[in-house]
């Protein structure tokens, strides 16, 4: 099922870090994520569906979360994002990315 979305962060501490990579320049995680979110605008579903048994607490407790979605960047990176309906707009919030040692570490592979 392709459905477009709106890409938002969480909170406001995520957006601080997207904006710092942008400010940076030619940073090749900037460019990464500015693909992701086009990808994410056109189909919120791009990505991997991670099953809810596997949802750190952490993201629950802090975002208040139900559902968790990876989507894979070049250099084993990682986005994590999680889809919601908003009205009648469908919205990607972006939570973090990660290399994939600390990807591995957080869903205890």
């Amino acid at each position: 099922m392709r459905l477009p979305s709106k890409v938002k962060f969480a909170d406001e501490k995520v957006k601080e870090s997207f904006d710092k990579l942008s400010e940076i320049g030619e940073n090749k995680i900037y460019h990464w994520l500015v693909r992701a979110f086009k990808d994410l605008e056109e189909n919120a579903f791009c990505g991997i569906q991670i099953p809810k048994r596997l949802i750190p607490k952490e993201y629950a407790q802090k975002y208040k979360v139900h559902n968790l979605w990876k989507y894979n960047l070049p250099d084993a990176w990682r986005l994590l994002y999680s889809v919601e309906n908003q009205e009648i707009v469908v919205v990607s919030i972006v939570l973090e990315w990660m290399d994939h040692k600390t990807y591995k570490k957080k869903f205890k592979y």
